[in-house]
């Protein structure tokens, strides 16, 4: 009796083992179905999408960006300095820095060609037009025409500018100043007719 109970134990245990691994095999092979038909529909939906498309727009980027370096960024440029200064909320030296910084922690900034084997941005055109959104409050179509890119390539250039700017400088000049750099504020804004100034944006309420 002994025998025969360890035998229909094992017996049961043997059906057991086989009927999880069929319920196991069942629910892997409706996971592959739902992944099918996910599947089918993002295709469908790509397709139906891709019938819609509107065309692509010739934007001359390469005359664009041709232009953009005679404009600010060669000697005898087209513009001065001052009007540099004026449009990019910075000097030159400074831009360039902040340009060659950038294109070192993203390469994404860097010209290159594509698929089509066709020239890319230049680093001042993805630059210029960021710079533009942020100091000037420019539209994404604002800086298409001044740069000559799409409104996703436009959305991409910010925040991947953001992120290298967070982390190539926020422990330099993001930190919370320390007393020299409170009393070299307050000196530079007590020589510009503002004593006693400390975090003042607009120099109006401090």
């Amino acid at each position: 009796m002994s025998n025969l109970r360890r035998v229909l134990e094992r017996q049961e245990r043997e059906e057991e083992v086989i009927r999880r691994r069929r319920a196991e095999e069942d629910h892997e092979a409706d996971e592959e179905e739902e992944e099918m038909v996910v599947v089918a529909c993002m295709l469908n939906e790509s397709r139906q999408h891709h019938c819609h498309r509107a065309p692509n727009v010739d934007r001359r980027r390469q005359s664009r960006g041709k232009n953009l370096l005679e404009d600010y960024f060669i000697q005898n440029s087209l513009y001065p300095v001052s009007k540099f200064r004026e449009r990019y909320r910075m000097q030159p030296h400074l831009f360039q820095k902040i340009m060659h910084d950038i294109c070192n922690y993203d390469t994404y900034f860097i010209q290159k060609y594509d698929a089509l084997r066709v020239v890319g941005l230049l680093p001042e055109q993805k630059l210029t037009a960021i710079l533009r959104m942020l100091t000037s409050g420019a539209s994404v179509e604002q800086v298409d025409e001044i740069a000559r890119m799409g409104k996703s390539t436009i959305l991409e250039c910010l925040v991947r500018f953001c992120d290298a700017v967070e982390n190539l400088y926020t422990r330099e000049y993001l930190r919370k100043p320390m007393p020299r750099d409170l009393q070299r504020l307050l000196q530079k804004a007590e020589t510009r007719g503002f004593p006693g100034m400390i975090g003042s944006i607009d120099c109006m309420h401090w």
